[in-house]
């Protein structure tokens, strides 16, 4: 699947998600219903998925986790804070890197309106 069709359906899930729960959640909840969403579409997803930091010949198990992986193409880094920043966008932008992905979404559920709370994300 095209990683613009991927990233819509994700989109478009999470407005599904937002528009029902609101903010105020727990990070995990909206993870699990954006998961269940997406499986809903017959999309592959992996959830809390271990990601190695790799330092010269060494794999180090650093307790570093993808959120979601959609379709084995696109980091989705879910947040629920009051606002993001840069660290949030270089969190996602770390992932990218280490798992040599090129999209990445960074998405806080914790906003009033959630076209406020969406960052796209690409190297």
């Amino acid at each position: 699947m095209e990683i613009n069709r991927i990233t819509h359906e994700i989109l478009d899930s999470a407005y599904k998600i937002h528009s029902a729960l609101g903010p105020g959640l727990l990070e995990s909840a909206y993870r699990s219903c954006l998961g269940y969403e997406l499986r809903k579409k017959g999309l592959k997803v992996n959830e809390e998925m271990p990601l190695p930091l790799i330092y010269e010949e060494v794999k180090l198990d650093c307790g570093y986790r993808i959120d979601l992986l959609v379709e084995n193409e696109v980091i989705v880094e879910l947040k629920t804070v009051s606002e993001l920043n840069d660290i949030h966008l270089a969190q996602v932008l770390t992932y990218l890197r280490f798992s040599e992905k090129k999209v990445g979404l960074l998405i806080n559920f914790n906003v009033k309106s959630l076209k406020n709370g969406i960052k796209r994300v690409s190297l």
